[in-house]
């Protein structure tokens, strides 16, 4: 049976990963800069990781979410605590695209209304209801379309107010970062005054912290810059650092009941053992203060580099903007210096690392860069 065709592939096999390193089947070592998409957290094959998923196997891989599964309020109250987040509840699915169809769905079940509002260069995902809120038409079907959404410019204030006020928006949904977008970082005045907003005309606000949650930005949610306070948060990639997970923060002024929401294989023993072991390794190895510490790092030595129209992001989620083709340098960087990095368009270079970054890595790869631009 041939595969169904989804992406162009590099000709890489890799076949082993450590820390921020993989192998390929013909021996050569790539450092990774681009984390499968912002997934690879706590580093490839952490120790802790792959114990707590290997021993929770050995007792009980699966069962379904009609019996009590402790290591769920285990993992919520872990990840409460580390995000400073008590005041809320964990709905456990599969994925991001899956977490905000369920935020999507209890805000308008919570609010009686059909209408969602999203921003300009916007990713949410790739299921019917996620796919909608994305600005990106060629990625949305007709029957996607059938959804009720307004895409509006980041940022504006006047135009979000005009279209709330309506009172008929069930949910306002914004990355805390815009990761596929280009690594834009909302204007956090805009996003305290989108929550004011969101309260006066009845509407809930959706935080899609997917890509920019779990310590990447420097914070725990990139959205902890600000004051802003949720009515629903969303999450995934980092989360299982590579093990199908994903979830939403639901606050507690939006009560539960039986059957607003349901999954067969969500919150199961082996996944909430892969999320727990990467919260556990975040706080031992303090990764949330390295991501900030080591991403400010390779901020100031890229605003050293000729040739770079625009660096922005926080933490160790970053995007270049070169002053040529961003394409050529990754493939140069991937050929020659066996670096993996991701792109946003034709004109961003993305940076999603491991949170185990080093200084060292960073160094390494300023020289391969520097070199690159000069060179290409």
């Amino acid at each position: 049976m041939k595969l169904f065709e989804v992406y162009p592939l590099f000709d890489i096999t890799p076949v082993k990963g450590e820390d921020c390193y993989v192998w390929d089947d013909m021996g050569n070592k790539y450092l990774d800069l681009y984390g499968g998409h912002a997934v690879i957290s706590i580093g490839h094959s952490h120790p802790h990781y792959v114990d707590r998923i290997s021993n929770q196997l050995s007792k009980l891989g699966f069962y379904s979410n009609s019996i009590q599964n402790p290591l769920q309020q285990e993992l919520a109250n872990k990840l409460g605590e580390l995000a400073e987040l008590p005041d809320y509840q964990l709905f456990l699915c599969n994925s991001g695209a899956e977490a905000n169809e369920n935020a999507l769905k209890l805000a308008s079940f919570k609010t009686g209304r059909k209408k969602i509002v999203a921003f300009e260069k916007g990713f949410h995902g790739r299921t019917s209801g996620a796919v909608a809120i994305t600005d990106n038409a060629n990625i949305i079907a007709p029957f996607n379309a059938n959804h009720v959404v307004e895409i509006l410019p980041l940022n504006d204030l006047e135009k979000i107010e005009a279209c709330l006020s309506k009172q008929d928006v069930a949910a306002v949904i914004i990355e805390g970062i815009q990761g596929i977008g280009g690594i834009i970082v909302p204007d956090p005045k805009f996003l305290e005054k989108l929550e004011t907003l969101c309260k006066k005309y009845g509407t809930l606000l959706i935080l899609d912290e997917i890509q920019s949650g779990y310590g990447r930005s420097g914070k725990f949610f990139a959205f902890q810059y600000t004051n802003v306070k949720p009515d629903l948060i969303t999450i995934a990639k980092g989360m299982g650092n590579g093990f199908p997970i994903g979830g939403v923060l639901i606050a507690l002024h939006l009560e539960a009941s039986y059957g607003l929401l349901g999954t067969t294989f969500g919150g199961n023993h082996l996944a909430c053992s892969a999320a727990l072991a990467v919260l556990e390794t975040i706080e031992n190895q303090k990764l949330i203060n390295n991501s900030l510490e080591t991403g400010n790092y390779l901020l100031s030595k890229l605003s050293e580099i000729s040739n770079i129209k625009a660096v922005r992001g926080q933490g160790l989620m970053i995007g270049i903007d070169l002053n040529k083709p961003i394409k050529p340098i990754r493939m140069e960087l991937l050929r020659k210096n066996y670096i993996f990095t991701g792109v946003s368009g034709t004109s961003t270079m993305r940076l999603l690392p491991p949170l185990t970054l080093k200084k060292s890595h960073v160094d390494y790869f300023i020289d391969c860069l520097s070199e690159a631009v000069e060179s290409g």
